[in-house]
Formats: structure tokens, C-alpha cells, sequence
């Protein structure tokens, strides 16, 4: 939380901390597998069509090489897609930032174009937690701030312990109020 660190300003405290559940990483991984397997069954297919019978296991290197090089592409092209939606959603994990501190909530994305949204925690009108039937046996889902006059932040998807999330802003909010004159 590089970002929220060199943002807060005098007596502001981080209450709270987003961020993404495992799975988020499990489905990010699992684009890698989908890309493999529409890259292998291209293959097959492309095989399949070349021999109208699948060769012995030791000839398949020659058998590859023997297809049609637009099918080897597209099958190439099909693996190649799976690491790029991967390396997309591990690059939104790694530059993603939600914090909640006393004063207000934070949540930043972006490194070289970073785009910032935040609310101050007494304009803060209501918390919404979405979770499915798998997220509330997980622990995940996304929370949606919405603010008086400001709109809402909607957080991303598979946020660890949501319903902890609403519970922070729901103490940093009597924490201002506890702290007025």
C-alpha cells in the first residue's frame, strides 16, 4: 500500500485493508489452463483432420510439424491469449489499493496511469456487500460505497472478508463522529 502510505495526511491511521482472495488468483491461473486446453484440442483437431485417425504418441512431434501452420497459429495464438488475460488480471491485482483509514476510504488502481477514487468517511450514505452462494462459503465478494453527492465506488470482485470491509468503514465512521468537539 505504497500509494495509501505517502497519501495520508496528519493523525490518519489505516483501519483497514482490501484485498484480493486466492481465488482471484485461482481464476487468473485458470485462464492459463483454458488457453492450454483450446490450444491442444485445436491441435487434435487440426491431427484429426490432417490423419482421420490419431498416430502413435512417439511420431506426434512429426505429426505436428506435418498440419497446417494456420492451425498451429491459431492454436498458438488461443495459448497465447490465456497468459495475456492472465498476466492482465495479476497486473490489476498487483496495482490495486483499497484502504480504509479514520478519515476517509481509499481505492487506487493503475501504476502509470493511476486512477484514484475516495470518499471522506463522514460522507459515506451506505455500504453494500454482494456475495454469492460460493463467496459466503469462501469469505469473499465486492463491496459498493455510496456516498452522499459523490456517487458509489464499487470495489473490485473476490475482496477478502467484505463483510469486515463494511464493518471498518462502519467503525471509522464512529471513530470521526467519536472524535468531533
Amino acid at each position: 500500500m505504497i500509494y495509501v502510505q505517502e497519501s495520508l495526511v496528519p493523525e490518519e491511521k489505516i483501519i483497514f485493508g482490501g484485498y484480493f482472495h486466492w481465488m482471484y488468483t485461482a481464476s487468473a491461473a485458470s485462464w492459463i489452463i483454458v488457453g492450454l486446453i483450446m490450444s491442444i484440442g485445436i491441435l487434435y483437431g487440426g491431427v484429426m483432420l490432417e490423419y482421420k485417425t490419431m498416430p502413435p504418441l512417439e511420431y506426434i512431434s512429426d505429426v505436428l510439424w506435418d498440419i497446417h501452420p494456420i492451425i498451429r497459429i491459431a492454436a498458438l495464438l488461443c495459448f497465447l491469449f490465456g497468459i495475456l488475460r492472465f498476466g492482465m488480471m495479476m497486473a490489476i491485482k498487483a496495482t490495486t489499493e483499497i484502504a480504509v483509514t479514520n478519515k476517509r476510504l481509499i481505492f487506487k488502481r493503475g501504476i502509470i496511469a493511476r486512477h484514484v477514487d475516495e470518499i471522506s468517511i463522514d460522507r459515506v450514505e451506505g455500504v453494500i456487500v454482494e456475495q454469492g452462494i460460493l463467496g459466503r462459503l469462501l469469505e469473499y465478494g465486492r463491496v459498493v460505497v455510496r456516498g452522499m453527492g459523490v456517487g458509489s465506488i464499487v470495489l473490485p470482485d473476490m475482496i477478502i472478508n467484505p463483510v469486515n470491509f463494511r464493518k471498518a468503514i462502519e467503525k471509522a465512521r464512529d471513530y470521526k463522529e467519536a472524535s468531533r468537539p
